[in-house]
């Protein structure tokens, strides 16, 4: 019998607003962490825990992260991705969006995060958490399913 893998469910909030060259989104520059210090990701984003939603994860991550409320989310897609190594690198993602909140986000957990900055969408720094790359490549695409992780990712 096949060992049955652990899948690790995270959502993701993409906050964007209007800039002078375009869409912009809200990124935090990682630090403090075991994964991926120095990499540019989402504001906000975690784990869901027992007992939650996508979207109640989404919400929460916003105010323990950025200490903003009343997210106004709009559902993007969900990534399936693999690292191919322990069970516990199955993972699902759900992805979200938001032009409207309540209140400035800012850095709340200083020992996660050095800084979060806006970016546009076409001008993302490097490096950016890899598969938040191919994310934020997609966004707008309407494809409701990504992978990444696979030799040949088909989105």
């Amino acid at each position: 019998m096949t060992e049955r893998f652990t899948l690790v469910p995270a959502s993701y909030v993409y906050l964007l607003r209007e800039g002078e060259g375009g869409t912009e989104v809200l990124l935090q520059l990682r630090q403090g962490t075991p994964y991926m210090d120095g990499h540019w990701a989402a504001a906000a984003a975690g784990h869901v825990e027992r007992g939650e939603t996508a979207y109640d994860a989404a919400r929460r991550e916003a105010v323990e992260e950025l200490g903003i409320t009343d997210v106004d989310l709009a559902f993007a897609f969900t990534m399936q991705r693999s690292q191919h190594a322990d069970a516990i690198d199955e993972r699902v993602d759900w992805f979200f969006t938001a032009r409207s909140w309540t209140g400035e986000p800012r850095v709340v957990e200083p020992e996660k995060a050095a800084e979060v900055r806006w970016w546009p969408l076409d001008a993302l720094p490097e490096p950016t958490v890899p598969h938040e790359a191919h994310a934020l490549a997609h966004l707008f695409s309407g494809v409701g399913y990504l992978t990444f992780g696979w030799d040949a990712t088909p989105a």
